[in-house]
């Protein structure tokens, strides 16, 4: 897929913003919103896929639109978390005054944490940004913290990446005991089979080291099936990240659920059908691919998929 870089897509936001195209609407309708959470199906949205909106927005659009929690992978143009002002001093407060009022949770937080990385220096400034999203996790009473384990480096092998990734597990589960938190490495890079993924998490054998299932990259770059993944790996898993897609060329595009060739409804039926109790969270990867569409599309209509696919899976409000 034909990516944007950060700079150029946090240059472009910068523009939009001085234009006064980016609107911040007010939360309306807070209290009778709040009186519907328990109505809400367990489906999610990453901010991955609303990179225009602000927090005011992000909210209004989960709350009209049935979501029971975010997944939240930056805000606007700040990427590190615990460096936005949405939740730093009295601000973070207000977040989850916010959040209490329409009855959203937190679904986990998205850090970019490599834990393969061998290098002394850059593995010390993974380790670290793990730390401060584990931090910032207990602050806004989210459960998870989502890293990688990286892409393998030229001359890096399988065996050493995962003897890494355990040992960084093992490391940031001492900063974890006691917060409530739990780190969840996603299926993603190297990491999309159920062998590489049971090599780390049979190694850690940790109860703060558990899955994040992106069924897009086990199915397309993994080549399993849902029902053969969850078999294997369904005890360690959390949180999901579900997106369709279909072939563009040599590469893929992302489309709307359903509307390609990722069984994004089997999935849910192999994940609503064997007990599990996490969130159907939409990874709708707008912040890399401006090219897909806009969020007030992808993510109603993601809602109202998910409710037909839950229903007929027997998940119903």
């Amino acid at each position: 897929m034909n990516k944007v870089t950060r700079r150029q897509f946090t240059h472009s936001l910068a523009a939009t913003a001085l234009t006064g195209a980016i609107s911040a609407p007010a939360i309306v309708g807070a209290a009778s919103r709040s009186a519907d959470k328990t109505k809400r199906l367990p489906i999610a949205f990453s901010t991955l896929g609303c990179p225009a909106w602000d927090w005011k927005k992000i909210l209004d659009q989960a709350s009209q639109h049935g979501f029971a929690a975010l997944e939240l992978r930056g805000i606007l143009n700040e990427m590190d978390l615990p460096k936005s002002p949405q939740f730093t001093g009295a601000k973070l407060t207000e977040s989850l005054k916010d959040l209490d009022a329409l009855g959203i949770k937190i679904s986990d937080l998205g850090a970019s944490a490599r834990l393969g990385e061998p290098d002394p220096t850059k593995r010390a400034a993974q380790l670290d940004e793990a730390r401060r999203f584990i931090d910032l996790a207990h602050k806004l009473k989210s459960p998870y913290v989502r890293i990688f384990g990286g892409k393998l480096l030229k001359d890096q092998t399988m065996e050493d990446a995962t003897k890494r990734i355990v040992a960084g597990f093992k490391e940031l589960h001492e900063h974890a005991k006691g917060s409530n938190v739990t780190l969840l490495i996603e299926s993603h890079d190297e990491f999309t089979t159920s062998e590489s993924l049971l090599g780390i998490l049979k190694g850690a054998n940790l109860p703060t080291a558990q899955l994040l299932w992106d069924a897009h990259h086990t199915v397309v770059a993994g080549k399993e099936q849902p029902a053969d993944t969850f078999k294997k790996l369904g005890k360690y898993t959390r949180h999901t990240h579900l997106k369709d897609s279909k072939p563009d060329g040599k590469d893929r595009r992302y489309v709307l659920t359903g509307a390609g060739e990722v069984p994004v409804k089997e999935t849910v039926k192999v994940l609503a059908t064997n007990g599990y109790r996490g969130y159907y969270c939409f990874e709708w990867e707008k912040r890399w691919h401006p090219e897909i569409e806009e969020p007030e599309i992808a993510f109603p209509h993601y809602a109202k998929v998910m409710r037909e696919y839950l229903a007929e899976a027997g998940i119903k409000v």
